[in-house]
């Protein structure tokens, strides 16, 4: 088959505005949130799962490589094309198939490839349940099938990765054969065609739905995150624990739907924001809440000034869009960016214009950090965001009280509206780096972004660089999530500097600390994958068909 043969067969299946050929059109999907870019043959949005198999089909018969990609959030180049490969590529953009399904009375849900969280957490809310992630990346329209590909955890602390056991997915065998695998516990029929066609109408009934031994979440992550004496990390990528069909899979699998639990809504949170001078003091919180606490925080977002700075300038506009235009509309917004500037990049002058744009306008806009977050910023170099809910509630005031009297931190119980913004500064600190760079192009190499897992039993959490490694860094920018024990490490490099140097100046003093890397963004394109998560992806996917390259492992058929 020809490439222009696959094409028309492809434009048949999708129909023609749904698939992209011109280097402008399809330079968004083909260009990661972050960093990472390179060539494809084709981007095609099909419809349906009927027409996602199809076009598998075509592209296996083709002998073409395959990328999976549903919203392209991702933080390390793993849903996009980078660099060479032996045979061409075609993109599989799922955004289109974002269908749910609510079962067991919404206990369980059944989610399609582009179903985003956001969307999910709506359908919940008049039930009062929750899906497995409900803060950060769902607001620029992070899917359910994504967090579970890459067994993202997120902040809330007693859900850890996402993960399941039942999954409907297709799989390119050793020998190149297309198979499509229901695991998800429904009887849906024998053929493909039934299958697919049956699971996108919702004709099958309770009946159909089957209760086994596979679980459809992390049940056991409670007790690993209260293990606070363990001398390994709560939850980390290449966790053998995690590793299981769809689950992990970093598009080695094409993922049709996946089944999850649903999680019943606290009957109250309250926020309470923390500053202080020494880590010393969160370390002995940490270890507190997780020891002796009944009730676990809703999350515990830990910033440092440095970040809190870059966020508030670089992230403002952000924080913005999401408070006066709310989550839903963010993903039409990236997606109009991505098209303008896919337009501009190759106009003199006009590269990083929309990030420019949106800066510049931001000057005018009024202050919109809380008065008591910016008195805090003023005199401690350290904050927490300290969401607890029901009887963690009182147990947190108790604790927090005393430690003020001691003089070790202050703290103050957030308003509904300081809990919004504190969260949205946390959540925009992601994409501030990524706007700095941007706006200082003549100035930045390039940006470091590490997500660690440290040791649960680490003390020592706040990492101090040598000079060494400081004298290449614009800023060194540090956020995370603390009683997981998993932190984002962003670097700024300065322009000149070796970026390949310094990851491995870093890397190699996280190998010392004997913490895991990546923790919950998954390897992409920008980490090694360690040997158990290889034989994983080989596994999976035995002729290397489906997304070659991750983990910087063979682009090649075959892994030749």
């Amino acid at each position: 088959m020809t490439d222009h043969d696959l094409i028309t067969r492809l434009q048949k299946i999708a129909g023609k505005r749904h698939v992209m050929t011109a280097t402008s059109a399809t330079q968004r999907f083909r260009k990661g949130f972050r960093s990472g870019e390179g060539a494809a043959l084709a981007v095609v949005q099909p419809g349906s799962l009927l027409e996602q198999w199809q076009i598998l089909q075509a592209c296996v018969e083709a002998d073409k490589i395959v990328i999976m990609q549903s919203a392209n959030t991702g933080l390390t180049e793993g849903s996009t094309p980078k660099g060479s490969y032996d045979r061409g590529v075609v993109l599989i953009n799922t955004i289109r198939m974002d269908q749910l399904q609510l079962i067991k009375d919404g206990e369980q849900v059944v989610s399609f490839p582009g179903a985003t969280l956001f969307s999910l957490e709506r359908l919940l809310a008049p039930l009062s349940r929750q899906p497995h992630s409900v803060i950060g990346s769902s607001s620029i329209g992070a899917t359910v099938v994504g967090g579970v590909c890459n067994n993202s955890g997120g902040s809330l602390v007693e859900r850890g990765p996402a993960y399941t056991e039942l999954a409907l997915y297709a799989q390119i065998t050793a020998d190149g054969t297309l198979e499509l695998v229901n695991h998800l516990g429904i009887n849906l029929g024998d053929s493909p065609e039934e299958i697919l066609s049956r699971l996108e109408k919702g004709d099958y009934t309770a009946d159909d739905v089957l209760d086994d031994n596979r679980v459809a979440s992390d049940r056991d992550y409670i007790r690993r995150v209260r293990d606070i004496e363990a001398d390994t990390p709560s939850r980390y990528n290449a966790d053998p624990s995690c590793l299981h069909e769809v689950s992990g899979c970093a598009g080695k699998l094409a993922v049709f739907a996946v089944r999850l639990d649903t999680f019943a809504k606290n009957a109250e949170e309250r926020t309470f924001y923390i500053g202080t001078d020494n880590t010393d003091v969160l370390t002995d919180l940490r270890r507190r809440v997780l020891g002796e606490f009944q009730t676990l925080p809703v999350s515990a977002e830990y910033m440092h000034e440095e970040v809190f700075d870059v966020s508030d300038r670089y992230g403002k506009d952000t924080m913005v869009m999401i408070d006066k235009l709310g989550t839903d509309r963010l993903p039409m917004f990236f997606a109009l960016k991505g098209r303008v500037d896919g337009i501009l990049k190759n106009v003199p002058g006009m590269r990083y214009f929309t990030d420019r744009f949106m800066q510049f306008t931001m000057k005018f806009w009024p202050d919109i950090v809380p008065e008591r977050m910016r008195a805090y910023r003023a005199k401690y170099p350290h904050h927490l965001i300290l969401k607890m809910h029901d009887g963690g509630i009182n147990e947190a005031r108790v604790m927090l009280e005393e430690m003020q009297v001691e003089g070790r931190l202050e703290y103050f119980e957030c308003s509904p509206r300081e809990a919004k913004m504190a969260g949205l500064h946390r959540f925009a600190a992601a994409g501030a780096a990524v706007r700095y760079m941007a706006v200082h192009a003549n100035e930045v190499e390039d940006i470091l972004a590490l997500d660690i897992g440290l040791r649960r039993n680490d003390r020592d959490w706040f990492e101090r660089l040598p000079e060494e490694i400081t004298q290449h860094l614009v800023h060194s920018l540090y956020y995370g999530h603390l009683m997981c024990h998993v932190m984002h490490q962003d670097y700024v490099v300065k322009k000149g500097s070796d970026p390949k140097m310094v990851k491995q100046m870093m890397l190699d003093i996280l190998d010392a600390r004997r913490a895991e890397y990546p923790s919950e963004h998954n390897v992409g394109h920008v980490y090694m994958a360690k040997p158990e998560l290889a034989d994983f992806y080989k596994s999976i996917d035995p002729s290397n068909a489906m997304n070659p390259g991750i983990g910087k492992m063979s682009r090649k058929k075959n892994y030749a």
